[in-house]
């Protein structure tokens, strides 16, 4: 990993970051209000840098019971061809080893934090970097997803009273 600089940090560079995601094609948001709230309630960041410009980030977030790798993001230019894996895909990591390390950090501050469980969320060949990270598929799960623009189907309840 020459020349790369690998960093636990408190709270990332909120421009930075939104340029990190626009180089990587990864959708975020437009909301300055929603990047700052995510980057309030994540526990920690793992940055990957060279000659200081950020081509790597990781995060994990946590209830204080459970913690969860919530991503692991490296730029393509330093994925190579080591991201070939077993199967045949794209992961995101690389012969040096820079996403790895930067999933390792996230799990040992969540491990300090105290969690007793750590998951992630993988699709196709990202699985293969989380078994060799040691995490196990877990029998029965299904992923789901529910968006805000979904509606939310009608309560049972007769009456109801929410505090805010």
């Amino acid at each position: 990993m020459q020349g790369i600089e690998i960093e636990l940090m408190a709270r990332p560079d909120p421009q930075e970051l939104v340029a990190f995601y626009e180089r990587q094609g990864h959708p975020t948001t437009h909301s300055r209000e929603k990047l700052l709230r995510m980057i309030d309630n994540t526990h920690c960041f793992v940055a990957a840098r060279q000659d200081g410009e950020l081509i790597g980030l990781a995060r994990g977030v946590t209830d204080g019971l459970w913690g969860r790798l919530l991503e692991c993001k490296l730029d393509p230019a330093f994925q190579g061809p080591g991201c070939v894996t077993r199967t045949d895909g794209r992961i995101e990591h690389d012969t040096a080893g820079i996403a790895r390390e930067m999933a390792l950090l996230v799990m040992d501050a969540l491990r300090k934090a105290g969690v007793e469980r750590v998951d992630v969320v993988a699709y196709g060949t990202e699985v293969d970097f989380c078994e060799e990270l040691g995490f196990k598929k877990v029998r029965g799960m299904v992923g789901l997803e529910w968006t805000p623009d979904t509606p939310l189907p009608q309560s049972g309840v007769l009456s109801s009273s929410v505090a805010s």
